[in-house]
């Protein structure tokens, strides 16, 4: 453990191979790859669909394999998931930073991404059963809008679908709803940045889809701080009741994982932590979380589902505490 460590509670380890995934891996010419999405398939293989920036500044989702979700990467020779312009003109610039959830009712993975086209970033919707045909539902939140997954199952009896809008009200975490993954509406504030000096002040937004559990969905989020050297990006972490999750139980104060290391603290966009997607482990408690580092590179750190709820219960307030008295 380092110095720097020793004084306070890890809750997520970085993997000894980190960066587990670059661009000089991949079978043709690209800037970077980067915050990508993560499942674990019924026979135990590992998918990531990476976000690949390539030379001209634009990006387009890549998937890679593996049967231990660490190393001996399988990477097609061309890319998974192309911007289509001509039917979608919103991914006229490019899509990125998916988020994947296998919903059990529809058979199929439902792919929440970033479409990027003249009005700014806005979410688009895609299924798909074998990461090769993708069904396009085209965009569901207009700019300026990011950071979406559905949920994995109907809240209500309705679709929900957590992304994060900047609206004048500022850049906060939202719930929407939807009979038909199609039609959206009943947008409501899930949860707010916090104001002032807070690592999560500036704003805030989903990392990967939620974790659901016994006590409730674990939110892993991501908060910008701007300081007078550029913005940092750090994660928190939230739980959720089951059935209402517009319930925030319990919101940690302080932040658990930031940007140390030389791969997440220079890159293109320097001081970035940035995950997209996860998987469980066999014992049903160890979280691989998969991070971009830096606008960069491609990470892994684990942690425990458990000792996240142990930690919340020790750190965590109800919402209305958590933001507003910053007891």
């Amino acid at each position: 453990m380092t110095a720097r460590n020793k004084h306070h509670e890890i809750l997520f380890e970085r993997h000894s191979n980190n960066p587990i995934l670059t661009a000089a891996q991949w079978p043709y010419a690209t800037n970077s790859v980067f915050n990508p999405a993560a499942v674990r398939l019924p026979n135990g293989e590992t998918i990531l669909l990476c976000r690949v920036e390539d030379r001209r500044g634009l990006s387009h989702l890549h998937v890679a394999r593996s049967t231990n979700g660490v190393d001996g990467w399988e990477i097609s020779e061309t890319p998974t998931f192309m911007p289509d312009p001509k039917n979608h003109p919103d991914e006229l610039w490019g899509v990125e930073d998916p988020r994947i959830t296998f919903v059990e009712e529809l058979g199929k993975y439902a792919v929440a991404y970033t479409a990027f086209g003249w009005g700014g970033p806005g979410v688009s919707l895609a299924l798909t059963e074998d990461f090769v045909h993708f069904e396009r539902l085209g965009l569901i939140f207009p700019p300026d809008d990011k950071d979406a997954a559905l949920f994995p199952r109907r809240i209500d009896g309705r679709w929900a679908m957590i992304h994060r809008p900047v609206t004048n009200q500022g850049a906060h975490i939202w719930i929407s709803y939807s009979p038909d993954l199609r039609h959206w509406g009943d947008h409501r504030i899930l949860m707010e940045a916090r104001r002032g000096g807070w690592w999560d002040a500036g704003k805030i937004g989903l990392s990967p889809p939620l974790i659901e559990t016994e006590r409730g969905w674990i939110m892993i989020y991501h908060g910008v701080r701007t300081t007078a050297s550029g913005s940092i990006y750090r994660i928190g972490i939230a739980l959720f009741d089951l059935e209402n999750p517009e319930n925030c139980i319990l919101r940690g104060d302080k932040w658990v994982f930031g940007p140390f290391e030389k791969d997440e603290r220079e890159g293109d966009v320097d001081n970035v932590v940035f995950p997209c997607g996860y998987t469980i482990g066999d014992d049903g408690d160890t979280i691989n979380l998969y991070y971009g580092a830096a606008d960069t590179s491609i990470c892994l750190a684990t942690g425990s589902i458990q000792r996240t709820l142990d930690w919340l219960d020790r750190h965590g307030l109800p919402e209305s505490h958590a933001l507003h008295t910053g007891e």
